[in-house]
This record gives C-alpha cells, sequence and structure tokens, in this order.
C-alpha cells in the first residue's frame, strides 16, 4: 500500500505489540494507533506463575515493555485503559471507551489488526462470587493472587484444570508452602501428551505433594472448600480456576467477520479476515495445524508472535504465508521438563490418521560424566512414508534441546530416516556420541524396516491371553518385578536358553527388557534361531512401569509394580 497509512491494532501482549514494532521498523511515516484495554501493554504473561511461586522476585521484570518506553522507542500512539467497543467494517472505524473519562470517540483506519487474545473459562456454578477465586491471565489477576497469599496466607488450594496453567500454578503455590489438589475433567493432566508420557508428570507431581481427582470436575464451591462432581468435599482456601480459554471474538462477530469451524475468527494465510483491511492474529484466530492442515485453535506466544510479524510484513507489500503451527510446547514440572510437538496419538487415533510410535530413554549426556539423568523421547510418525508426525519428551537438562531437534525436523521436511544423519554437538557434559534424537531415528527405523513392536497398553491384554512373554533381564531386575507370567531368559544367556524354547517357530514371541535396548538385541538372537514372529516392548519395562507407578496403588513402591497389581494405569 503506497503512501502514509492509518494502522489501528487492537490489543497489545504477544501478537498486538510484535505487529506495532515490526510495523515501524517498516515504515517511519506511518500513523500507528494502539488500543489496550488494560493498563499494560506488554507483559510476560507466560512468567505470572513464576511470580505468584517466588521464582521471579521482581515485579517490574514481568513488563516486557512500558507505555512510555515503546512509545519512545518506535514512535507510537499507545492508548492504554481504551477498550475497543465495537468495529465497523463498513466505515473502517472503532469505537473506543476510555476508561479514564469513560468517554466514547471513533477513530478510523486504512488497515486494523485485531489481536484480543482469550479469556479464560470462567464457569457457572454455586459459590463463583466468592472471594478465594482467581484466574490467571494478566498483571491485575496477578497481584490478586499474590496479595491474597500475603494477606490470607491459605494452608489449601485447588487448581480446577490441569493444562499449562493449571500445572504451572500448582507447583507454584506448592512452593509458596500450600497443600495443593488438581482437579481435572480427563483422564491425565496436559492434553498436548500422550498418556503415558504424562504419567512421569503426574508421579512427579505426586511426589512433591500435589493430589491429582482426575476424572472428574467441580460442580459447586464453598468459602473453605471445593465440591466435586463424584460429591467429595476438597479443602479450599484459594480456588484457582484454569480450565482452559476461549477466543475473545466478540468485537469479530459485531463486526461481521467470518467465524471458522472452531469458533475462532477466521484468517486467511495471510492473515486476512473475511474483510481484505482487517488482520486478526494470537488467540483469537483459528489457525491449520502445520502437519494436518486441520482447523484449530492453538493459544500460545510463538505463534502470535510470529503473526503479529507477518501482519506487518503484508501491510507492508510483502509477499508472506502463515503455513500454520505445530503447537511446540514445553512446561517445567517441579524437577522434570516435559516439551511436545506436533500430534499426539491420542489425536490421531481420534482423527483417524494411521502412525506408529516408538519409545526410547537415553541419558542426556555421557554416562560417565557425573548427573547424567534418561530423557524418556516418544516419536510418532507416519508407517508408510516415515515422516515424523510429533514428538513428546520428558526428562531434566537437555530435553526440550531435543524436542526442538525433532521440531525443526517436522519443518524441515526431514523423515525418520534422517534423524540418525543428524550431526549434532557432542562432548561429555552435553551428549553422547549418538545423541538421544539418533538414538530416536535408529529406533523408529528399525520399526520401519520391519521389527515388530508391542506397547505398554496392549502387552497386559496379551499377558492375560498366555501369550508368551520373555523377560531378558537380569535375574536381580526380574525379581523386584515382571509383566504377566514373563519368563526370564537374560539376554546375555539368550544363545543358549532360546533351544529351550519348545513352541512353534512362528508363536508370537514378546521380549521385555527394561528400556528396549537389549530387547532389540534380543529380538535378532531369536530371529536367528528360527522364530518368526517376535516383538520388543517399545521403551521396555520402564515406560509400561511408569503407567503404572501411582502412590494411590500401595503395591506399586519406586516404579515396580509387581505382576499382581499390574493393568491398573494411573488416574484408574
Amino acid at each position: 500500500m503506497a503512501g502514509k497509512k492509518k494502522i489501528v491494532i487492537i490489543g497489545g501482549v504477544a501478537g498486538g505489540a510484535t505487529a506495532a514494532a515490526r510495523l515501524r521498523r517498516l515504515s517511519e511515516t506511518d500513523e500507528i494507533i494502539m488500543f489496550e484495554r488494560d493498563e499494560y501493554i506488554s507483559f510476560a504473561n507466560c512468567g505470572l506463575p513464576y511470580y505468584i511461586g517466588e521464582v521471579i522476585t521482581d515485579r517490574q521484570k514481568l513488563l516486557v515493555q512500558t507505555v512510555e518506553g515503546m512509545s519512545q522507542r518506535f514512535n507510537l500512539d499507545i492508548r492504554n485503559l481504551s477498550e475497543v467497543t465495537a468495529i465497523d467494517a463498513q466505515t473502517k472505524t472503532v469505537t473506543v471507551l476510555d476508561r479514564r473519562t469513560n468517554q466514547t470517540y471513533t477513530e478510523t483506519f486504512d488497515k486494523l489488526i485485531v489481536s484480543p487474545g482469550a479469556s479464560p473459562i470462567w464457569p457457572n456454578m454455586p459459590g463463583m462470587d466468592l472471594d478465594h477465586i482467581f484466574k490467571v491471565r494478566n498483571i491485575p489477576d496477578t497481584d490478586a493472587i499474590y496479595n491474597f497469599i500475603a494477606e490470607r496466607q491459605p494452608k489449601t488450594a485447588v487448581v480446577v484444570g490441569g493444562g499449562f496453567i493449571g500445572i504451572e500454578m500448582a507447583e507454584a503455590l506448592v512452593e509458596r508452602g500450600i497443600s495443593v489438589t488438581v482437579v481435572d475433567k480427563s483422564e491425565h493432566i496436559l492434553r498436548p501428551f500422550d498418556y503415558e508420557m504424562a504419567a512421569m508428570l503426574q508421579n512427579e507431581m505426586v511426589a512433591h505433594g500435589v493430589t491429582l481427582k482426575l476424572e472428574t470436575g467441580v460442580s459447586a464451591i464453598e468459602a473453605d472448600a471445593v465440591i466435586l462432581e463424584d460429591g467429595a468435599k476438597v479443602a479450599a482456601d484459594l480456588v484457582i480456576m484454569a480450565i482452559g480459554v476461549s477466543p475473545e471474538t466478540k468485537l469479530a462477530k459485531m463486526a461481521g467477520l467470518e467465524l471458522g469451524e472452531t469458533g475462532a475468527i477466521l484468517v486467511n494465510d495471510q492473515l486476512q479476515t473475511s474483510h481484505p483491511d482487517i488482520y486478526a492474529v494470537g488467540d483469537a484466530i483459528e489457525v491449520k495445524h502445520y502437519i494436518t492442515g486441520r482447523a484449530t485453535k492453538i493459544p500460545l506466544a510463538w505463534p502470535a508472535n510470529r503473526q503479529g510479524r507477518l501482519v506487518a510484513d503484508h501491510i507492508n507489500g510483502r509477499d508472506i504465508r502463515y503455513t500454520g503451527t505445530l503447537g511446540t510446547s514445553v512446561i517445567k514440572v517441579f524437577a522434570l521438563t516435559a516439551a511436545a510437538t506436533g500430534l499426539t496419538a491420542e489425536l490421531m487415533e481420534f482423527q483417524g490418521i494411521e502412525y506408529q510410535a516408538i519409545h526410547v530413554h537415553r541419558g542426556n549426556h555421557a554416562g560417565y560424566y557425573p548427573g547424567a539423568t534418561d530423557i524418556s523421547i516418544k516419536l510418532l510418525f507416519d508407517p508408510k512414508t516415515g515422516k515424523i508426525l510429533g514428538a513428546q519428551a520428558v526428562g531434566q537438562e537437555g530435553t526440550e534441546k531435543r524436542l526442538d531437534v525433532l521440531a525443526t525436523a517436522i519443518k524441515g521436511g526431514l523423515t525418520i530416516e534422517d534423524l540418525p544423519e543428524l550431526e549434532l554437538s557432542y562432548a561429555p557434559p552435553y551428549s553422547s556420541a549418538k545423541d538421544p534424537v539418533n538414538i530416536a531415528g535408529y529406533v523408529a527405523t528399525n520399526v520401519f524396516e520391519g521389527e515388530k513392536v508391542v506397547h505398554w497398553n496392549e502387552i497386559d491384554a496379551l499377558a492375560a491371553e498366555g501369550a508368551m512373554l520373555i523377560d531378558v533381564r537380569t535375574a536381580m531386575e526380574f525379581s523386584l518385578g515382571t509383566i504377566g507370567n514373563a519368563v526370564n531368559m537374560p539376554v546375555d544367556e539368550l544363545r543358549e536358553l532360546a533351544q529351550t524354547i519348545t513352541v512353534a517357530k512362528e508363536t508370537p514371541l514378546y521380549i521385555i527388557c527394561q528400556v528396549g535396548l537389549r530387547g532389540h538385541l534380543a529380538v535378532s538372537i531369536l530371529t536367528a534361531a528360527g522364530f518368526t514372529n517376535v516383538s520388543n516392548l517399545s521403551g521396555g519395562y520402564k515406560t509400561y512401569s511408569q503407567v503404572y507407578k501411582n502412590r494411590q496403588n500401595t503395591s506399586c513402591n519406586d516404579g515396580i509394580c509387581k505382576p499382581e497389581t499390574a493393568g491398573q494405569p494411573l488416574g484408574k
């Protein structure tokens, strides 16, 4: 668009503020006005739980930019405490309520960027008017929770919702010495992770004193407790509502802008709405999933920032296209780091997408260098093409690095067969000569080329049917717990012991080891001995036991479940 433009932005924070800064860098002449209904235009909303937990102690560090600082640096007309109440797409005007004076006025625009974000869902139930119930969206919410804890010193808290904000808030409250219960209607917390990966995080939370109430919701709130849908009463001096967010679409609907099938604002590849001079970015818009191309909502900071920049580019005549969102994310759960990208197995099963999965557990750096810990990786791929469909990783130091490599591999169009070829940095304090990402590629490629695997959620049924399970760990490992009626044949003795297996050569055999590595060797040995139907337990006993480790199951201790207690998954 030639000549001076008047660009109006509704909403700051990630999408709007990024767009404003990029617009100015691309043009010194355009008039840029940004309206923000709240006081703060650009703050670290992802950091709010860490301030409540007193990990971040300086409140000012949450403020990424102030009105004064950003106005001066980028020559912007920023009007905070100014709420846009209507958009007239035909006359290209917005109606603005100045919340300081309660006066209303209109402002024209050549181009409009809508970045209203998403609002925390606030359920309608008895007790929602009580003063100890909070949401976590902005600085005022954070101040209210922080001050409540300081003044009222609550002993018990219930966090309603097991998503990212809910889990981060649960940890923050534990750090403040508060006894916490998390309530979620799902069968596991953190839906970007599959059941067995989330189980590790649930175990970590329980180990830090958090009580998990899954597959139930809250039906009412009282002054000192919440009432669950199953009738249980849970003590709560403080309640955090974190059951999800809903895209802010009121302005768009009033303006006649089209909404997508998910209920969020519909945009094209250039992030234009159904009106070509009105753009939308951030949590309020419907995006296409990068892998499937299907419509979805992914309210994360990276997409909002990227979209804000691209809109500014398009307004200034650049040829851009937003190619979709992978949903790459990471969360700290006490001592663990959990990261995910792409599709989950649960989602692909729901959508009817064919996939294969493998699990690996590998040290984050050389085992002989002090402090090595395992990173557990789940890799999902197309069994016909080897295309990477998703990945999840749980561990400690270096976990998010590996997940980021896998997210980059997806964006780069790499397949599982390319992962062993990745030349990743290595020194004993940081990795091994074969990085966990390389190992995931090797294991996935073995399966892609025909090696059979069985998964943690299939092995119990097979055991119950009388299938032959062979545990190739040491006798000591075997004595601490195995699966079903497995027979112990240590891998170092398997070449001789294979001669004692009297079943027909085509009989299905299922191999159990600790993480899958010895199982892979056992498959080779038994195949060479003439057995034609041998499957390895993906991720070994470690993946299996992580699911069944649950403090409520008193027969499971320190990750070891005795055979008689197997088949009772975490949260069931």
